[in-house]
């Protein structure tokens, strides 16, 4: 009896290598990965895509990667403001002194006069030295919108509150400053101020 016999049952099928028990020409079975070539590595599955670089404090629950342009406008807004304010204060100091100088010259000498005079240059210089304290105040808040929570965020709003309050006794002058202070106010309060000024910070 021979091995390479067709008919024999204890044989080898035609066709078939030995030590396989697949039929000559058929591809590997599932569920194993081909070989690929030497120094080409294998890739299961599809392949990756490149990570994606997101924004700083993005990865951090809560966390906005840009001030929004609200939050933009009412931190320019508050900045034109308050150096109008700084300006204005020291126009009204030295407007002071030249009332005072003027009323010297004019040959005034009665008391009542020098002491109205004394009063009026109070005043200005006063009023001068309160709109520099209210400006500088103005810039401190606008320098923080960038670092600032939510403390930053009250205080902007009670700020433009009592520029609005004080425009509303100056109107119409103050008609300007009335519409800026409201405007600060919407664009802080409204959601994205809020979450802007309630983002978690990294702690690097």
């Amino acid at each position: 009896m021979s091995f390479g016999e067709p008919n024999n049952p204890y044989g080898q099928p035609q066709g078939q290598q030995p030590g396989y028990g697949q039929p000559q020409g058929q591809q590997p079975g599932y569920g194993y990965p081909q070989q690929a070539p030497q120094g080409v590595p294998q890739q299961y599955g599809y392949p990756q895509a490149p990570p994606i670089q997101q924004p700083y404090g993005a990865g951090y629950p809560g966390a906005v990667a840009e001030m929004p342009g609200g939050v933009k406008s009412a931190r320019v807004i508050l900045w034109i403001i308050s150096a109008l304010n700084v300006l204005g204060g020291l126009g009204a100091i030295a407007f002071s002194f030249v009332i005072d100088s003027e009323l010297e010259k004019s040959g005034a000498s009665s008391a009542d006069a020098d002491a109205l005079a004394d009063l009026g240059q109070g005043l200005m210089i006063g009023v001068g030295i309160f709109s520099i304290i209210v400006g500088a105040l103005g810039m401190v808040l606008a320098a923080k919108f960038k670092t600032g929570g939510n403390g930053v965020r009250i205080c902007t709003i009670v700020y433009a509150s009592f520029m609005v309050l004080f425009s509303l006794f100056s109107l119409p002058v103050g008609i300007i400053s009335l519409a800026l202070g409201i405007l600060i106010i919407v664009f802080v309060a409204k959601a994205d101020g809020s979450a802007w000024f309630n983002r978690q910070r990294s702690q690097y």
